[in-house]
């Protein structure tokens, strides 16, 4: 009787730990989604305007232009996804990749699905960092070349601390990682719920002269006003 207790605890053990493995994108059944016959890829998509094809099979072409394009006044961010190339389908994987004007910011957010590794490929220095769960702030300088790994879920962040355009790549391992901005979403709150959240330091009925006031830009690359490009290049400002 003992061992049949403990061969229950070990299933039912087993199945949380099952639970967790898939709480991600799910392992594909197949070698990819997208259907090809003859050597001809099937699966293309084409671009708007023209009879370009943007994406054919398992190559997209051009995702500053063709890609899922967002403009700021800190620069421009391009991202794939699956409508537009289908090739990600089941693969459990996409990419982004930045134009980074210097004192652009990347704004705070999170990645609910996915983990991030970013790669600082020309431009620079950048200053990165995210927040544990435990409230402390990890944050670092790349140079050209370097690369750094921001944890599933964790806020973090990206500023162009040098004096010309930062060009990076962010590789996360869901074909669907999710966006959630910090700011936009802190100020989506209740009146009396934010109010209590910053220990009511900031008077909301005054929010538009406040310093901490939300960008009116729905962008998430913005500019500095306190960052002077090529100056205060460490982790303390």
């Amino acid at each position: 009787m003992g061992s049949f207790h403990v061969s229950i605890s070990v299933l039912a053990a087993l199945g949380v730990v099952a639970t967790l493995v898939y709480a991600g994108d799910p392992d594909p059944v197949q070698d990819f989604a997208i259907d090809v016959g003859d050597g001809i890829d099937d699966q293309k998509v084409p671009a708007s305007g023209n009879g370009d094809y943007v994406s054919e099979g398992f190559t997209f072409r051009n995702v500053f232009q063709n890609g899922d394009v967002s403009r700021g006044s800190g620069g421009v961010r391009a991202a794939l996804n699956t409508q537009i190339f289908p090739a990600l389908k089941s693969q459990g994987i996409t990419c982004v990749q930045f134009q980074l004007k210097p004192c652009g910011v990347n704004q705070p957010h999170t990645h609910p699905r996915a983990a991030e590794l970013l790669s600082l490929l020309k431009g620079g220095p950048l200053q990165v960092g995210f927040v544990d769960t435990s409230g402390k702030a990890h944050i670092d300088i790349l140079h050209e070349g370097d690369v750094t790994m921001f944890p599933r879920g964790l806020l973090h962040y990206e500023l162009n601390m040098g004096t010309e355009t930062a060009f990076f790549l962010s590789a996360l391992n869901s074909e669907s990682p999710g966006v959630l901005p910090a700011a936009s979403s802190l100020f989506s709150m209740p009146k009396r719920v934010l109010e209590t959240s910053i220990n009511g330091l900031l008077d909301i009925s005054q929010q538009k002269s406040s310093s901490i006031e939300p960008s009116a830009e729905r962008e998430s690359l913005l500019l500095a006003p306190s960052c002077t490009p090529g100056k205060d290049i460490t982790i303390d400002v």
